[in-house]
């Protein structure tokens, strides 16, 4: 198994668990790893396994998300497909938030910037595009904030309530809510 295939195995236990209850047995057990297969792959263990996931989770988003942020299509085209790729990000709201699992506890600290870092990109990434299309810069920051709340909000009560329904209505509504 290269260290790719591992990584993507490796997620749904983070999501899942978060980084403390990512225990090594868990990651052997997802991957089919041995522990020492696991440090050949992570030399320096659980934190570099976490660092790793984080990291091809960020660059999926860029991919997925802030990349339709930044053409030069309207602002309303630009946030519906945004919103559109949330939905297949998060499999229709099935999957919690990597980000929000990990910041619970140890791995707050360890990541902090990288977690801290990820919101705020796509908070001004947000902001931009409803300043682009006509909203006040302070409010536009004010609802990139809301529209990342909203979306966080309904991960956790999709997976608390096991039902999607809830961010499928914010995924609907988002852009209307942003531009109003």
């Amino acid at each position: 198994m290269d260290r790719e295939k591992a990584i993507i195995q490796l997620i749904e236990v983070f999501r899942q668990h978060g980084y403390e209850g990512a225990t090594l047995s868990r990651l052997s057990q997802a991957t089919g790893l041995g522990r020492s297969s696991l440090y050949h792959h992570f030399p320096k263990g659980k934190e570099e396994i976490g660092a790793s996931v984080l990291s091809y989770v960020a660059e999926r988003f860029e991919r997925m998300i802030l990349v339709p942020l930044w053409n030069k299509k309207e602002p309303r085209e630009r946030l519906q497909q945004m919103c559109q790729n949330l939905r297949e990000f998060y499999c229709q709201g099935q999957e919690s938030c990597l980000l929000n699992a990990i910041a619970l506890g140890e791995g707050n600290e360890l990541f902090k910037e990288q977690i801290q870092q990820a919101f705020t990109t796509w908070i001004e990434e947000l902001a931009q595009v409803l300043i682009e299309g006509g909203i006040a810069t302070e409010i536009a920051y004010q609802r990139a904030e809301e529209g990342v709340i909203l979306i966080q909000g309904a991960l956790v009560l999709a997976r608390g309530l096991n039902n999607t329904k809830p961010f499928e209505r914010i995924i609907e509504n988002l852009p209307d809510k942003l531009l109003s």
